[in-house]
């Protein structure tokens, strides 16, 4: 039997995945002591039990991944025979490597992997997560680690609302991303083209360059996430300049943090669309561009197959009915 508990970063993804499966969400009290320390309280059995924890990567992002840690330990001492943390977005995925600029690189930490050590201690038996910022972090974990991709959901997307999409061309924002919207490419059969910049340092890019052509054409521009959105807004200008007729960005992960949604309402794009792998209601009403695609099936049905024990990679490809 399966258990589907929901932490407290974002409740209305957990309810549609619940409802997606036909179960109830279990009882679970998270509050907070005066002094901020986190208290989980189990309301239910689980001993025995296939439990699953919903909890995003999201808003008080160390409080939440705490709660994480306490819900996952607190399943595994009641007797559980196995605890799935599904993770939407996971924290710290940027923070997976020691950088090659700036003097104090040498000394950066790897909390990516920080994070993975800290779930599997918790008693973590498996992670269920969408759009890994970069792929090895699955390295990180000596338990099984299940990346699943929002591309089946964003190429839906494209082909139903962007009536020019045979006459598009997907462009990176940068270099990273080049795998990801090259394979978005091939899928579509449209052509790429990729943005180079230099970052002076985090959060600021310093000049862009484009490769490719995009005159006439719609420009969709596809990364894993976006933050403060100088990145994307930077391109979207950059793009427009260069004779795009149209710009749409499509982010796996919307942080939205700090300037996002004003930059985002000053710049060129038709449609700004991410995947409601964080809440994303308080800022689509701040900001009419922002549209959200539904990933909630997919993580439903990777639930579903996994507590069954069949084959998950089903859901690389395609978006379950």
């Amino acid at each position: 039997n399966s258990v589907l508990f929901s932490g407290s970063s974002h409740h209305d993804l957990s309810q549609r995945v619940a409802d997606r499966l036909g179960l109830e969400l279990g009882k679970v009290v998270t509050k907070k002591f005066s002094n901020q320390e986190t208290s989980v309280e189990i309301g239910e059995s689980v001993r025995g039990e296939d439990v699953y924890i919903i909890q995003s990567g999201c808003g008080e992002i160390n409080d939440n991944l705490m709660e994480l840690l306490i819900m996952i330990n607190a399943c595994k001492i009641a007797s559980s025979s196995r605890v799935t943390a599904v993770i939407p977005c996971f924290p710290y995925a940027r923070q997976d490597k020691k950088d090659k600029v700036g003097k104090n690189c040498s000394r950066a930490p790897i909390s990516a992997k920080l994070v993975a050590n800290m779930l599997s201690v918790a008693g973590a038996d498996h992670i269920i997560t969408m759009d890994l910022h970069a792929s090895q972090i699955q390295g990180f974990f000596d338990i099984p680690v299940d990346n699943l991709y929002a591309e089946p959901a964003v190429l839906q997307w494209i082909k139903e609302n962007i009536l020019e999409w045979r006459n598009c061309i997907i462009v990176s924002p940068d270099a990273g991303g080049a795998k990801r919207v090259t394979s978005i490419a091939d899928r579509l059969n449209v052509e790429f083209a990729l943005i180079h910049k230099e970052r002076k340092k985090a959060n600021e890019v310093d000049r862009m360059v484009l490769v490719g052509d995009v005159k006439d054409r719609v420009a969709i521009l596809v990364d894993d996430m976006a933050d403060t959105c100088g990145t994307i807004c930077h391109a979207a200008d950059k793009l427009i300049s260069a004779g795009a007729t149209k710009v749409y960005a499509i982010l796996t992960h919307g942080i939205f943090s700090g300037p996002a949604i004003s930059r985002i309402n000053n710049a060129p794009f038709e449609a700004v669309v991410v995947t409601n792998t964080i809440p994303q209601e308080e800022k689509m009403k701040h900001c009419p561009k922002i549209q959200f695609i539904d990933i909630s099936m997919i993580l439903a049905e990777a639930i579903r197959r996994t507590h069954n024990g069949e084959s998950v990679s089903y859901l690389f490809s395609h978006v379950p009915l």
